[in-house]
Parts: structure tokens; C-alpha cells; sequence
């Protein structure tokens, strides 16, 4: 599994790269700290994967609060067909340590 971390995630976002970025936490999770990714949680993730329907080629970021479940989602994804998945190395707790410290950290 090809991971990514947040200084790599935050070059993509400025220099306008098109990606998807999939958060799959719960979404009291989503609420207490995010970073703008589009939210289905991990346990609905094989039911709502028409979502992501047009992504199949393209690349999708997944994260969640430290890697874990990103990781799981990420063998979900390539399992079904997705070809350019990549796991956000430490999540949004490394994206608010590194990157905006701003962000809650639970």
C-alpha cells in the first residue's frame, strides 16, 4: 500500500493537483477536527462506494485520525477496482502536529 504523508499532501493541495480526499472517521470525529475531505465513514464505506464512482483511475487520498483505518479502506478501494489509492501517513493528528497546529488533537 503506497502511503502519503502530510507535507506531500499539503504540496498537492497548493500546487492545485486533482485528488480526492476521502475521510473515512465517524462524523462526531469529523466535527471536533478536519482538513475539508469528503467524509464516509470506514463501516459504511462498501455500501456508499457509488460515491466515488469516476475515481476508479484517478487519485484518492484516504484518511482518518492516525492511519489505521485509512489502511483498511485503502485495501477496500484497491480490492474493488480503484487503481491509485494512497494512505495518509498519520492522519489528521500528523496534519495538525505538522502542518496547522490549529486543529484539535484527540
Amino acid at each position: 500500500m503506497e502511503e502519503i504523508t502530510v507535507h506531500e499532501l499539503k504540496q498537492k493541495r497548493e500546487s492545485g493537483e486533482e485528488f480526492l480526499l476521502l475521510d473515512v472517521r465517524e462524523p462526531f470525529e469529523y466535527e471536533i477536527s478536519n482538513i475539508d475531505g469528503h467524509l464516509i465513514p470506514l463501516d459504511q464505506l462498501s455500501e456508499r462506494m457509488d460515491e466515488l464512482s469516476g475515481y476508479e483511475d484517478k487519485e484518492i487520498v484516504i484518511m482518518c485520525r492516525s492511519g489505521g483505518r485509512s489502511a483498511r479502506a485503502c485495501e477496500m478501494l484497491s480490492r474493488n477496482g480503484f487503481q491509485n489509492v494512497k494512505n495518509l501517513k498519520g492522519g489528521v493528528n500528523d496534519w495538525a502536529r505538522e502542518i496547522d497546529p490549529t486543529l484539535p488533537v484527540y
